[in-house]
């Protein structure tokens, strides 16, 4: 815009400039000319009134000379006398004869300009009274004393023409520099909204219409945040509401009879609770926080978590995470607890839907450009079509959602999500962007969470 706007203005003002300075050039042009004219005819006239009384007697020739001396200098225009025998007292005007059609007709009485082919001016004034006829007074005006200051005055006009342009660009420039910034900042603050910043408002400034922008983004962004808060509580409140059922199910496990499966039944049932308990807490969490979260940890702790399921099934497990027995750190910008719920969807996919005895994998890897990407492969059928399903699409009669908890979890921390299919099996990568240095990452690790359906 800032280019833009310059780009306009220099043009505007050029054109401005040209239709005014071209005018005013050829009128000074033609205003140097007429000056110089008029000095030359005031000369003449004022010679042939010198040399009139003069000439009127025969042996006054010598006045006469002087008198025209007197008025030829250097860079003076040549000012001449041109008697009625033809004699010409002074410089010649050229080197052929001088009586020509001007002089003629300047012998009849009249004073007159005359312009010749070579672009010079002649002012011809009659002398009347002299003896033996009608003298004339020639001035000639060469093209550089007719325009002599012209250069000058078109320098000091393209001086004014360049300064006027440089002037508007200026004053363009601070313009587009009090929109550009207004612009950068409305936007700043929307991008601090999509990232999760409802607290972020922008300040009304610049032109009309950026004002009314800033004014409805604000009202945009206090929305919003009325409606993610009742959201949020809703969320919470249908979250509570589970506490009563689970309850029951507690005191249904204590009447059993058999202690070993009380007992495994009051552990699901306690690992539910702290399921309900999480989910209202995630409920209320503000946007704002951006919780940092060790991959690698979380990846060993979930699989060791599923480990006992597998071996159940007569699965081969293997976890693989950078820096082998002295495990090393893999910061991401993702809450724990959505990474641990975005690995129990994926290895819950695992045995939920391949055989038993099929092999998975769990892989933390460091990509070259400081990303951080998490794999989980297994050796079964691989996805129906050779495609991951869409949110809420199963072939197994589940809900359909565990890949789209997996899906959403990298898109929000801005990564990206990937499937693959082959005659070897599934495939699916989360990509999560280089987090900023902002400290070591929290311990990793979350409470053990119960296998939640997947499909």
């Amino acid at each position: 815009m800032r280019r833009s706007l310059l780009l306009l203005t220099a043009a505007t003002t050029a054109l401005v400039l040209t239709a005014l300075l071209v005018p005013l050039t050829l009128l000074t042009r033609s205003h140097a000319a007429d000056r110089a004219t008029a000095e030359a005819t005031a000369r003449a006239q004022w010679v042939a009134h010198a040399l009139g009384p003069t000439l009127a007697t025969a042996d006054e020739r010598e006045t006469a000379e002087q008198t025209v001396e007197s008025v030829n200098g250097r860079g003076l225009p040549a000012t001449s006398l041109i008697l009625a025998d033809g004699a010409v007292i002074g410089p010649r005007a050229n080197s052929g004869s001088p009586i020509t059609d001007p002089v003629r007709l300047a012998r009849t009485g009249r004073a007159f300009t005359y312009e010749t082919d070579s672009g010079s001016r002649l002012v011809l004034v009659p002398v009347q009274g002299a003896k033996g006829g009608t003298a004339v007074v020639q001035v000639t005006l060469t093209r550089q004393q007719l325009y002599a200051g012209t250069l000058t005055s078109w320098l000091v006009l393209a001086g004014i023409g360049v300064g006027l342009v440089l002037l508007g660009l200026l004053l363009a420039d601070r313009l587009g520099a009090r929109l550009v910034g207004a612009t950068r900042r409305l936007a700043r603050t929307a991008d601090r909204l999509a990232a999760g910043d409802l607290t972020a408002r922008a300040t009304p400034e610049g032109p009309p219409e950026l004002r009314l922008v800033a004014g409805e983004l604000n009202r945009l962004a206090a929305r919003i945040d009325e409606l993610l808060t009742a959201e949020r509580e809703n969320a919470a409140d249908l979250a509570h509401r589970l506490r009563t059922p689970v309850a029951a199910l507690r005191l249904d496990a204590e009447t059993l009879r058999d202690p070993d499966e009380a007992h495994r039944i009051a552990a699901d049932v306690a690992a539910l609770e702290r399921s309900v308990d999480d989910v209202i807490r995630r409920a209320r969490r503000p946007l704002r926080e951006a919780p940092r979260a060790d991959l690698a940890a979380v990846a060993r702790e979930r699989a060791a978590f599923w480990a006992p399921l597998a071996e159940d099934q007569g699965r081969r497990t293997e976890t693989v995470t950078p820096g082998g027995d002295t495990p090393l750190p893999v910061p991401v910008t993702v809450p724990a607890d959505e990474l641990a719920a975005a690995l129990d969807a994926l290895i819950g996919n695992v045995l939920d839907h391949t055989p038993q005895g099929t092999a998975y994998r769990v892989t933390v890897r460091v990509l070259p450009g400081g990303e951080a990407e998490l794999t989980v492969a297994d050796e079964g059928p691989g996805f129906p079509d050779a495609t991951a399903p869409d949110r809420g699409t199963s072939g197994a009669g589940s809900t359909g959602l565990g890949l789209d908890i997996a899906r959403r979890t990298a898109e929000e921390a801005n990564g990206r999500f990937g499937t693959v299919s082959t005659a070897g099996g599934a495939e699916v990568t989360l990509t999560f962007p280089r987090p900023l240095p902002e400290g070591p990452p929290p311990p990793a690790g979350t409470p053990s969470a119960p296998p939640a359906p997947t499909g």
